[in-house]
């Protein structure tokens, strides 16, 4: 009955799909803050980006597509986005790829008018696997049904493994970490230590040297 119990635990893990899907208001403004929508990546994964936004007259949105590096590549900036906007990026590094809109207000519009004035975007992020048309990779190799389920499978498969490769190195790299903050809270206990015996041995003498100037001892 466990594994029963395990099995369909994994199967359900390994047909979860990696999607981000969001709907959000943008305020205008003459210089507006960003809205990021962040998701975690592994290297060289695909990211699609489909937006799609709402009408508003005197009102501009332009999308950014950043990660989380100390760099901050942007992989793609497009102005003035409408409708329906798709977009595709491959992730460089392990981190977080990070998706930013502003929506600019219209020189012509006054400030006051901003207040009652947004846009409605609804943000659908694939990743990995699930960013792969398999409907079309079927259609173009003649796969059948079964045929493509096993290579979404194979895919999601392969996430997997890249996901548990990224921990293994991950909690490789805190294990350095842990032992190198050993070595040095020990290098530093053997210091203290043997500073304070040192102050100790000079205290000895200093007082001894003190005590015979003042021929309490001889």
């Amino acid at each position: 009955m466990a594994s029963r119990g395990t099995l369909s635990f994994l199967f359900f893990v390994l047909l979860a799909p990696f999607v981000a899907a969001i709907k959000f208001t943008l305020p205008p403004g003459r210089v507006p803050a960003p809205k990021c929508i962040w998701n975690a990546v592994h290297t060289h994964a695909l990211v699609i980006v489909t937006a799609n936004v709402g009408p508003g007259p005197g009102q501009r949105v332009d999308i950014e597509i950043i990660d989380s590096t100390p760099q901050r590549n942007v992989y793609l900036s497009k102005r003035d986005i409408k409708g329906e906007t798709r977009l595709a990026v491959t992730a460089h590094a392990e981190g977080d790829v990070g998706v930013c809109l502003r929506n600019w207000l219209s020189p012509d519009v006054k400030i006051t008018m901003a207040q009652n004035m947004s846009r409605t975007v609804d943000l659908d992020i694939d990743i990995g696997v699930d960013a792969v048309d398999y409907n079309a990779i079927a259609n173009q190799e003649s796969l059948s049904g079964l045929e493509t389920e096993m290579r979404k499978l194979e895919g999601v498969v392969k996430e997997i493994e890249d996901e548990l490769e990224y921990l293994k190195k991950r909690e490789e790299r805190f294990a350095n970490t842990n032992l190198s903050t050993n070595q040095r809270v020990q290098n530093f206990a053997w210091f203290t230590l043997f500073s304070l015996i040192g102050l100790g041995v000079w205290q000895i003498f200093h007082l001894r040297a003190f005590f015979k100037r003042k021929y309490l001892i001889d």
